[in-house]
């Protein structure tokens, strides 16, 4: 059954030169260090109730951050985990007669994850992605790529139109990511240079033009199909932005920092909210206007993380949490440390 949407041979059905099986993707892993980057400058200031308005004005930091940051990152992250859920479900494939078990407790390892960490961090991604994850990747999982693709930017134009974008369009990014997985896009990156340029050049262009919509309404960012739309048209062009940059001579540097960061999302975002919470009350952030102290702490955790990640990949094969969801959804231990190399 799985071998009608993904091939006989467990490959993409468009694409042709596809990554080898079973090949990490760096370009996806440096992509979800990126959407962690913004995401967690979004994160503090919710759960700390940062003031971004005063006196009917809006911060010159929380404006910048309205225009650039906010709902601006979270939809390349549901995005990414649609397409790690795609490309799961293909190799799992290969694995086992039945794919679609490992991928339920996928799902349920995650959304285990999303209630505990709801405690420090109401409304965070993970427990949506799970309920997604069961709701709507799992019966789309029978589809081929050329019904999910369309009908994940259907139920997106749907969230934006009725609910403003948010998290009512985790359901259409998840099936968007997950139908572009089926088609082999992600395998194909290295390849689609031109198609990548064109599509980050008309992002740019619409980007301008929402942001201008958005900024006739300041004061109601977030809630308006304005800021949706921003947010859709920047996350797409910072996403083909950074793909453009990974080609150039400056991609092995930036790519040094974001792909272990990014192999380590789970872990990352998780381990993230632990730190700013403690801290954000040491620093005075609850209820305050400390726009400044924000941005530091979070540039400091990210710093502390974009290291921390390289050194601990450097000696493992997985991050801590990603090895727990790793063994969870295979229901046994998995090897952790890497093989010693040959001297």
């Amino acid at each position: 059954m799985t071998a009608g949407v993904f091939g006989a041979a467990g490959t993409a059905d468009v694409g042709g030169d596809t990554a080898p099986p079973g090949r990490r993707i760096s370009e996806l892993d440096a992509l979800r260090g990126l959407a962690l980057c913004g995401i967690i400058f979004v994160n503090i200031s919710q759960v700390m109730n940062i003031h971004g308005v005063v006196d009917g004005q809006v911060l010159p930091v929380r404006h910048a951050l309205d225009l650039f940051v906010h709902e601006r990152f979270f939809p390349v992250f549901a995005t990414l985990f649609g397409v790690g859920f795609g490309i799961f479900l293909r190799r799992a494939a290969s694995r086992t007669a039945w794919p679609r078990v490992p991928l339920l407790l996928r799902f349920a390892a995650l959304g285990v994850f999303g209630l505990l960490h709801h405690v420090l961090q109401p409304g965070e991604a993970l427990l949506p992605y799970a309920i997604g994850g069961f709701v709507v990747l799992l019966p789309f999982s029978w589809f081929p790529w050329w019904v999910n693709l369309p009908a994940g930017a259907v139920l997106v134009v749907l969230s934006v139109t009725l609910a403003s974008g948010g998290m009512a369009s985790v359901p259409g990014l998840l099936l968007l990511g997950f139908g572009l997985a089926q088609a082999g896009v992600p395998e194909a990156l290295h390849r689609s240079t031109g198609k990548i340029a064109a599509v980050f050049a008309g992002s740019a262009v619409l980007s301008a033009g929402a942001l201008v919509w958005q900024e006739q309404d300041p004061l109601s960012v977030g809630f308006t199909s304005s800021s949706a739309v921003a947010g859709l048209c920047l996350s797409l062009a910072y996403t083909t932005g950074l793909l453009l940059v990974l080609k150039t001579p400056a991609g092995r540097v930036v790519s040094g920092a974001l792909e272990p960061f990014g192999r380590m999302a789970l872990t990352n975002y998780l381990t993230a909210t632990l730190l700013f919470v403690p801290l954000g009350y040491l620093l005075g952030l609850p209820e305050s206007t400390s726009w400044g102290a924000e941005l530091g702490l979070a540039a400091a955790i990210l710093a502390v993380q974009i290291v921390w990640s390289r050194l601990w990949l450097d000696r493992f094969r997985y991050g801590p949490l990603e090895w727990v969801w790793r063994c969870v959804t295979w229901r046994q231990l998995v090897p952790m440390r890497r093989a010693p190399e040959a001297v």
